[in-house]
Parts: C-alpha cells; sequence; structure tokens
C-alpha cells in the first residue's frame, strides 16, 4: 500500500470538474441577451410614424368620445366584420 502526505498532486481528484463548473458559471454571467431589429422589421416601425393627417382624425374621435357626441352605427359595422371575415376564405 502506498500512502502519500497531504501534499501529493492528486489530493482533490475531482478538482478538475469542479474547476470546469466554476468557468461555466463565469461564462453564463457574463453572457448578456441580445435583440436585433432586422431591417424589415425597422421598415415597419418607421412605416407606423403617425401621420399630422392620422393624429388629427384620432383626436377629433377622442374629443367626440370624451364630449358624448360619438356615434358608431352598429349595421355598417356588422357588414364591414361580415365582408372582411367572408374575404380571408
Amino acid at each position: 500500500m502506498k500512502i502519500n502526505g497531504p501534499n501529493h498532486s492528486n489530493f482533490n481528484p475531482y478538482k478538475k470538474q469542479v474547476t470546469q463548473q466554476a468557468d461555466v458559471q463565469r461564462q453564463k454571467q457574463s453572457q448578456q441577451d441580445k435583440v436585433e431589429i432586422s431591417h424589415q422589421g425597422k421598415a415597419l416601425q418607421e412605416s407606423e410614424q403617425k401621420s399630422s393627417a392620422r393624429q388629427k382624425y384620432v383626436d377629433e374621435i377622442k374629443a367626440a368620445v370624451n364630449d358624448g357626441k360619438y356615434q358608431v352605427d352598429p349595421n355598417a359595422t356588422a357588414k364591414k366584420m361580415v365582408d372582411f371575415w367572408s374575404n380571408k376564405g
């Protein structure tokens, strides 16, 4: 039987595994999430910029709703819904 003192090189046979796990943990902590928007996505964002005419229209509707003067025609709304869904098929 061979007995080595406390200073031999293989005192902890799992040391390599422990250091590898620690390295993996450090790598995980150093990584950060990234978000990249494609050129197509950027074009969509730019096209969604509010035009002044559209903003004026929205403001008029908001004012009418707040004053209680905004009226919705349920028949026209139903017709548009039916037309929309019948064209999808």
